[in-house]
């Protein structure tokens, strides 16, 4: 089966969405193609209960539709699905389906895209043929599980937090999380809360923020320098945790918080009570992996080995472009991320784009989305 379009949208998460929403307010005619059996498989598929938006919901908004006034500032993971479906139903996006991207390649004798896809319903190959070519299966497309001797060994359960729902199956049992990202501090907190003997890996210095604190620094960035920002936060942060949380193993940055989620993405933790477990010597922090053994033994880094039932890894996602975009127009590095830093991003040569690469969240994703739309709406002539 062959069929032509306008654009390809490889992925069928908020970034792919959010592009062929864009794209349809304009009038332009494109498919979406999507691995999975539904769209947001990550958030309807591979996210924890307790998972919220990081971010106000201001901040989260995909183009050309707010949340309801009545959503809550920072919207919980059903919140979201629910709000992603009234918004494929609104712009009337219509994803296809079980559609393995296998190979995308730019035919420069006929100056088009080609992707070629697997069925896997029916196990037949389709074509896929355009002008335009958005890569948005994002960031996070595959878990991260990094190598650490003696880890295939371990006999008991791991898992990557892609994977993991709740806490209930861990009760009475002593659980390491790895990662002290926002879903390794809040995975722990739901496994203390559900019984289990939970220590925690900090390897890197990490800014601890709430939700408060967050919101009112996103706002202030509109008018006032990020220098000041950072600095206030920041004395809010050690008003509301204290001045040093060496004492329980956690250090901060030497650079404040938004300027290293600007300048590497990494967002701070905004703690939703996993802080007062830590103190409390619920949660044990300890540094990082060294290896493991025996088993079910783990050394760490200071050379303390403790036994353990289960090892959760929040170690975060990569990108799987490099498996199938045979051709990217000067787009991505090796590791199937943009070349270029955001801003200029977006947009390679021959026509193709990626949305979601940004290391911004939904509010990169937004941009990238209007931008990707509004550049190939002007090359094709229409009016926005």
């Amino acid at each position: 089966m062959r069929q032509e379009t306008r654009v390809i949208i490889v992925g069928a998460g908020p970034a792919g969405l959010a592009t062929s929403a864009c794209l349809n307010v304009d009038n332009i005619p494109n498919i979406v193609l999507e691995r999975e059996d539904c769209f947001a498989s990550l958030w309807k598929k591979r996210a924890y209960d307790r998972l919220k938006l990081h971010l106000a919901k201001q901040f989260c908004e995909l183009p050309h539709m707010p949340f309801p006034p009545n959503a809550p500032t920072f919207v919980p993971k059903h919140g979201f699905i629910r709000y992603l479906d009234d918004y494929v139903s609104k712009f009337n996006i219509d994803p296809l389906y079980h559609r393995h991207v296998s190979s995308a390649s730019f035919d420069h004798n006929d100056e088009r895209w080609v992707v070629v896809a697997t069925n896997t319903l029916l196990g037949t190959t389709e074509e896929y043929v355009a002008e335009f070519l958005v890569v948005a299966t994002g960031e996070n497309s595959e878990g991260y599980i990094p190598q650490i001797p003696g880890l295939d060994s371990f006999e008991g359960e791991v898992i990557h937090s892609s994977r993991y729902d709740n806490g209930t199956r861990f009760a009475n049992r002593d659980v390491l999380v790895v990662g002290s990202g926002n879903s390794g501090m809040e995975i722990a907190l739901d496994l203390c809360n559900w019984g289990a003997r939970t220590s925690l890996v900090v390897r890197s210095p990490v800014h601890i923020l709430n939700e408060g604190m967050v919101k009112l620094g996103m706002e202030l960035l509109k008018y006032l320098p990020l220098d000041f920002v950072d600095n206030l936060v920041l004395m809010l942060s050690k008003l509301k945790y204290g001045n040093n949380l060496s004492d329980y193993g956690i250090q901060r940055p030497a650079k404040g918080p938004f300027f290293l989620k600007r300048a590497t993405g990494r967002s701070p933790v905004i703690d939703v009570g996993t802080v007062s477990k830590i103190r409390a010597g619920e949660i044990e922090v300890l540094p990082s992996i060294k290896k493991v053994m025996n088993g079910d033994d783990v050394q760490f880094g200071d050379g303390e080995t403790k036994r353990y039932d289960a090892i959760v890894f929040a170690t975060g996602y990569k990108s799987t472009v490099r498996k199938w975009l045979k051709e990217d127009g000067g787009l991505f590095n090796e590791d199937g991320m943009p070349k270029q830093r955001s801003p200029n991003h977006w947009k390679g040569e021959n026509g193709i784009y990626c949305v979601g690469f940004a290391s911004a969240g939904l509010f990169g994703i937004s941009n990238d989305a209007r931008a990707v739309s509004r550049d190939i709406s002007a090359i094709l002539g229409h009016n926005n």
